[in-house]
């Protein structure tokens, strides 16, 4: 991990502010309808000891009111500041003085308007609290949540705060609106510990929400809505934090476009974009990322539930054939399998299921159920008890008085097999008969989607098979004397753009094969080394002002004979000084052709916030084309290089696409690794590489072209 400005808070530091014994309200106000009443009447089930101070009131209520936090009874833990803009920082003050554990702020008019005089403001309050030790969330903050002692610490009207079940899931968001939306889920049933919301994050953040709930042991997992932050390696230590207690961290990141992507010279800008910086910073932390807002909350609340999955196959279960094959082709899309039962369960099945249902796996018992009500769970619990099966999936289709004893009846046989079973809700009826009996149960996870389940599963068997790994261990392929001696070639190179020539012997120090070449500045220089190099030849101009040498047209390849020689070096050379005509053209370049193979691509960048990447991916102008490429923090592992080709979803063209032979995995994996080795090495003296293509056939695997960029 890169180091951070500071370390994430843990969670004594913090427990004052989130699970606070006694709360102070300043500024409570009898007026109706008020910031103050809400808030007031918000803590109306708090638990604790509960505070309101107004120099202005003796009483609110039936409730004393002190007139300011030095007369209260007892130093509360928790200060709710309900108090305008200009009177916040002195009340800060007040509170540090008097050794208050955290205050809320829900003042807005500070960093957010982007002022300066407004940012030092909030700088201001930070440097408060931090000389306290007292935490502060906001300032511009709707507040926060905390379900086990109805602490409801906000403006906004809470949701039932009813005790967190053993699987409840602690909230983490952002954005406050948001994650109030979230909240809401207690409504249908999902157990919740805390919601924790940030405003402008002066002090506390979103890295320290998660820091908490992960030693939080009223959360089981964790569901965050992430929108960025200036020190995102820190999100990354809260995550290991997490990580390490083995508590789920499920991430949703607002804000997926690539408009914060570095200017891209080559096709790794656009790869090793900002997003995708993130999402792999994510997953070397060990959190759970979804696509959609809608699955947030679904995956960590099955997360939640599950066990580690004892095999990785899924059965299903469905009384609609339609539904079986949905569930067929949304576990082909997220690489789940179906295996079949064994014979002594596909008796049992063809005992209860009638010839025009499916005994097999995806399993229709047919809307004949209605007749033999026993025989989908009895189908059920044959096949969830087979080795082969992790958990089952279960295709409620419609929502009667009859569904809602089904969530009991599959909840008996998932305990008695210790596995988790997976209902997907088809029905519009959201939340029809039944619906809430699954979200409860312990033993049961519930889904409005059967996209999602599958891809939820896909998550708990990756995260599993991460785990069961084991740490990270990294083993440096290249030679300890690579960095130095790439320092020096990259210092002496003119431009900051290096030549093809000259990005390639950088490379060849850290052991990347490349191909072998000769400059040439004459037809007959390059037919002497066409000679020496071997037909068929390749030829390219070489230029610091041309980068892109396919659009330039500089580029001729396979020529056999020095005839062909000599017309590719008037031509491409014709084309250069057509294209750019103030180009510094250093010669044209001699190569020998590679052998016929599949185009891989590698790049690498160093990103401003998450520090060096690499970037792999199917070769020539496909790889952006296509959008198809994998990318990792460097350095990586050889075993995370072979992992990033085999997550290409045209990994299938390595694999000996139509009679061609298979790429050699292993020989990618070292390569790619080296490039890793590379970008962190050089990361003060690199902006990007983009090496494109690695031409490889089996195990034979060179490097034909490459840019380097300068920092």
């Amino acid at each position: 991990m890169s180091s951070t400005s500071r370390a994430v808070y843990r969670h004594d530091e913090m427990r004052r502010l989130f699970d606070p014994s006694s709360i102070a309200v300043i500024g409570a106000s009898p007026r109706a309808g008020s910031f103050a009443d809400r808030t007031i009447q918000a803590l109306r089930n708090y638990t604790g000891r509960l505070y309101l101070v107004n120099s202005r009131y003796e009483t609110i209520g039936e409730r004393a009111c002190f007139p300011s936090v030095a007369a209260l009874p007892e130093v509360p833990d928790c200060c709710i500041v309900v108090a305008a803009k200009d009177a916040v920082e002195e009340i800060a003050a007040d509170c540090a003085k008097a050794g208050v554990g955290g205050i809320m702020l829900y003042a807005s008019g500070f960093s957010e308007t982007g002022r300066d005089a407004d940012i030092g403001a909030q700088l201001r309050l930070a440097q408060i609290g931090r000389d306290a030790g007292m935490r502060i969330v906001g300032p511009n903050c709707i507040g926060m949540l905390n379900f086990g002692s109805k602490a409801g610490v906000t403006f906004m009207l809470p949701p039932p705060m009813e005790a967190p079940l053993p699987h409840a899931i602690g909230l983490v968001s952002q954005s406050g609106a948001l994650g109030f939306s979230l909240a809401q889920s207690v409504m249908r049933g999902v157990s919740v510990s805390h919601l924790l919301t940030t405003g402008n994050s002066s002090d506390v953040d979103v890295a320290d929400c998660v820091s908490f709930l992960a030693d939080d042991p009223a959360c089981r997992a964790i569901a965050c809505v992430f929108e960025g932050m200036p020190d995102p390696m820190r999100f990354i230590q809260a995550a290991e934090v997490a990580d390490a207690a083995n508590k789920p961290l499920v991430v949703f990141k607002l804000g997926t476009g690539e408009a914060g992507a570095a200017a891209a010279m080559s096709h790794t800008g656009s790869l090793a974009g900002e997003q995708a910086a993130y999402l792999a910073a994510f997953e070397r932390a060990g959190a759970v990322v979804v696509k959609d807002f809608e699955a947030l909350v679904e995956t960590a609340a099955f997360l939640a539930k599950a066990p580690a999955p004892r095999a990785r196959g899924v059965a299903v279960v469905a009384v609609s054939g339609g539904a079986a094959i949905m569930s067929a082709d949304k576990a082909e899309a997220h690489a789940i399998p179906l295996p079949q039962p064994t014979p002594p369960v596909q008796a049992i099945l063809e005992s209860r299921i009638p010839d025009f249902g499916s005994a097999r796996n995806p399993c229709d018992v047919t809307a004949q159920v209605a007749n033999d009500p026993e025989s989908l769970t009895a189908c059920a619990s044959a096949m969830l008890g087979e080795d082969h099966y992790g958990t089952l999936i279960y295709a409620q289709i419609y929502s009667s008085e009859l569904s809602a004893k089904r969530p009991g009846e599959l909840a008996a046989i998932a305990e008695k097999h210790d596995k988790p079973i997976c209902v997907v809700w088809t029905t519009e009826w959201l939340e029809g008969f039944g619906s809430k009996e699954a979200e409860t149960n312990p033993h049961i996870g519930l889904f409005r989607s059967m996209d999602r389940c599958f891809a939820a599963l896909a998550h708990w068997h990756a995260r599993e098979a991460r785990r069961a790994r084991g740490p990270r261990l990294l083993s440096r392929l290249s030679r300890p004397e690579a960095a130095e001696e790439a320092a020096a070639l990259i210092a002496a190179a003119q431009d900051r753009t290096l030549t093809e020539r000259e990005a390639k012997t950088v490379l060849a120090a850290y052991g990347v094969p490349v191909v072998p070449e000769t400059l040439t500045q004459t037809e007959d220089e390059a037919v002497a080394a066409a000679e020496a190099l071997g037909f068929p030849i390749a030829m390219k101009v070489e230029s610091p002002d041309l980068p892109h040498k396919t659009e330039a047209g500089v580029i001729r390849l396979k020529l056999k004979d020095a005839a062909e020689v000599r017309d590719a070096y008037r031509a491409v050379m014709a084309n250069a000084k057509h294209h750019a005509p103030n180009a510094r053209i250093n010669g044209v370049l001699v190569q020998p052709m590679a052998k016929p193979g599949v185009e891989v691509m590698v790049g690498g960048r160093v990103d401003p916030l998450m520090g060096p990447l690499i970037v792999a991916g199917l070769g020539g102008v496909l790889v952006e084309l296509m959008r198809d490429s994998s990318l990792a923090l460097a350095p990586i592992s050889h075993t995370e290089g072979r992992a990033m080709f085999e997550k290409l979803r045209g990994r299938a063209a390595l694999e000996g696409f139509r009679g061609a032979p298979a790429a050699d995995l292993d020989r990618l994996a070292d390569i790619v690794t080296r490039l890793s080795e590379f970008v962190a090495d050089q990361r003060e003296r690199v902006a990007e590489l983009d090496v494109n293509p690695i031409i490889i056939a089996g195990s034979d695997a060179v490097a034909v072209d490459a840019l380097i960029v300068k920092a």
